[in-house]
């Protein structure tokens, strides 16, 4: 098997569709020797922010020499983006041979009656296999979808958890109720092992620290007076923090957006707090480096000066609200022209709501997805909010049209869709 062979095997299995339970993952691992079980883990959940907070982990690790890997999803460019160790995508030819040998496993699994694994859970299967081979030093886990029946939650002892920004998304999956979808991440919550808990909704926080007291897990709440921003641009942030009663001046993220300033915080206070349990040797000089060298793609990028263009995948009320601010805080003076695609089974008006208020212009397109809304169908949501907009035929005409009417004190923005903002950010690169 080549890597294109790996890649078309991989997307063969997204018919299968999405799978509750680690019943079908724990088997498959078992015949892979469970490579889960050789890796030390931070697992990481939320609604939003949880890739942004596990690569502000994953960096302050890098920086205190501890070879880390790093499993996200969904990828923007490339599948290999989701599974990295110190920053460099796994190689194709790692790719290859490692979905070889699931797709030997898997049919061995059928045939004794169990299930087809999943696309996410062949995907994840693949990234601990390969952080097993590499022997990395820890694995950043990012969940997937909720916690308690994601396929990452066959690690039965992390040496940490941490969970984002709650709020409604997945619908579909998790339900409209922020205290079932708290439910639903507090299901990475292990036996003795500390949770650090990002700023929530109390609704969310009772529920999440009800689970965390039957399981006898020490909490770490980060509390939002704990980080001061100091300086802001759309260049990045200066920040004042306090991480476990030590105080932190002047550090510098370049991520923006206020959420973001919660993010490096709770990153930061996971990190600490693994130095003060002498679980690994970190010092502060590491946590502001690992800091400042954060990078996260698509989630409020600058990908251009001139014009100013910015990306980000702000796919739900939370996301869609900190785009929002983040437009009215830095582009205030600035015609702006959105670029949007979204999927219909998210809460597109309320997004809408949110986001129209604080642009001008519209250009809107069909993110390349089959649960993809057609832009025609959008602009029919649109229509009732007055804002000027025009149809893309393709996101590359989207791309081109963005780029043509966007002049001097004006500004682009591509938001919505995951799936739309991949192939933006490579059209603009």
């Amino acid at each position: 098997m080549n890597y294109a062979q790996a890649l078309e095997y991989i997307s063969s299995t997204y018919k299968l569709g999405m799978k509750k339970g680690t019943e079908n993952i724990s088997k498959l691992l078992e015949l892979l020797d469970n490579p889960q079980l050789k890796v030390k883990v931070i697992h990481v959940a939320g609604t939003n922010g949880k890739g942004s907070t596990c690569s502000f982990i994953a960096n302050m690790l890098v920086k205190a020499g501890y070879k880390t890997g790093l499993y996200t999803s969904p990828f923007l460019e490339v599948f290999n983006e989701r599974i990295r160790i110190d920053g460099k995508n796994i190689p194709d030819e790692d790719i290859a041979s490692i979905v070889s040998i699931i797709k030997q496993k898997t049919e061995e699994m059928v045939t004794m009656g169990f299930d087809h694994p999943t696309e996410f859970e062949v995907t994840t299967a693949a990234g601990f296999m390969y952080f097993a081979q590499q022997n990395v030093d820890f694995l950043v886990l990012e969940v997937g979808l909720g916690g308690r029946f994601d396929a990452t939650n066959v690690i039965p002892h992390p040496i940490a958890t941490v969970i984002t920004s709650i709020s409604i998304d997945h619908v579909d999956q998790l339900g409209n109720k922020i205290e079932g979808i708290a439910y639903e991440k507090a299901g990475i919550i292990k036996d003795n092992v500390p949770l650090i808990l990002y700023p929530q909704a109390e609704t969310a926080k009772e529920v999440i620290l009800k689970e965390a007291a039957l399981h006898n897990a020490d909490v770490y709440m980060i509390d939002s007076k704990d980080v001061k921003i100091k300086t802001t641009s759309l260049y990045g942030q200066v920040l004042d923090m306090n991480i476990l009663d030590n105080k932190f001046e002047d550090m510098e993220i370049s991520l923006i957006g206020e959420h973001q300033s919660k993010n490096a915080l709770t990153a930061a206070t996971t990190v600490k707090l693994l130095n003060d349990l002498k679980l690994a040797d970190v010092t502060n000089e590491n946590i502001r480096q690992g800091l400042l060298e954060t990078k996260w793609a698509g989630r409020l990028e600058l990908l251009k000066k001139s014009p100013i263009t910015i990306i980000d995948g702000a796919h739900n009320e939370e996301g869609a609200s900190a785009l929002a601010k983040a437009v009215t805080d830095y582009l205030g003076e600035y015609h702006i022209t959105l670029v949007f695609g979204m999927l219909k089974d998210k809460d597109i008006d309320k997004v809408l709501s949110i986001l129209l208020p604080v642009i001008d212009h519209v250009i809107i397109t069909t993110p390349n997805n089959e649960r993809a809304m057609k832009a025609e169908d959008m602009a029919e949501k649109i229509k009732p909010y007055g804002t000027k907009y025009t149809i893309s035929s393709s996101i590359k005409d989207a791309v081109e049209k963005g780029l043509k009417i966007t002049g001097e004190k004006e500004a682009v923005v591509y938001a919505g869709s995951l799936y739309m903002i991949g192939e933006v950010r490579t059209l603009l690169k």
